[in-house]
């Protein structure tokens, strides 16, 4: 059996984002089940806004796709901006429209763990239900658990929150073990 390909999607472009340390532990949690991993945050997808015909010329978009066509799982983290997901996460999320013509057409049949970041409860939970939706959109199936964290309850929020983050990695680990 090959070893499962987990690949984390959001963040900011802020190189301390709360997202992106959220991301890295799902990840890290991932490793220790035997995933390999790759993390896709900052530059890695600040793309131009999502434009069919001159996208699939931008090699950081064809690499991006590459790796989420290689991806047997996917965690998608956002800060909430507003009360919902980041524009530099949609506009990444878009771009999966260019897997439409895949075999597997967007994350058809991959499970996918949703992370929201938020300076309080209200906009965290709006964009764990934004980003849920968007996953259903794209043919994945979000897990039972997704992680709501509000960076203002704690100065260690984001570590508080690594029991549900570990319950989400394996929740995904549990069904690409099932595939």
């Amino acid at each position: 059996m090959k070893q499962p390909h987990i690949v984390a999607i959001g963040g900011t472009l802020r190189a301390s984002s709360g997202t992106a340390r959220a991301l890295e532990i799902a990840l890290a949690q991932a490793e220790s089940h035997g995933a390999r991993t790759t993390l896709l945050t900052g530059a890695a997808i600040d793309f131009p806004n999502y434009e069919p015909e001159s996208a699939l010329e931008n090699p950081v978009i064809a690499a991006f796709l590459a790796t989420l066509r290689d991806a047997d799982g996917i965690v998608i983290g956002s800060p909430g901006y507003h009360g919902t997901l980041s524009g530099l996460v949609k506009n990444a999320l878009d771009h999966v429209e260019l897997m439409r013509s895949d075999d597997r057409v967007y994350f058809d049949g991959l499970p996918v763990g949703i992370i929201a970041t938020a300076a309080g409860w209200q906009a965290a939970v709006a964009t764990l239900g934004t980003l849920r939706t968007v996953a259903h959109a794209l043919r994945g199936w979000p897990t039972p658990m997704g992680v709501a964290i509000n960076t203002l309850a704690s100065p260690n929020a984001i570590h508080e929150a690594e029991p549900q983050i570990a319950t989400m990695v394996g929740q995904i680990m549990g069904f690409v073990g099932r595939g």
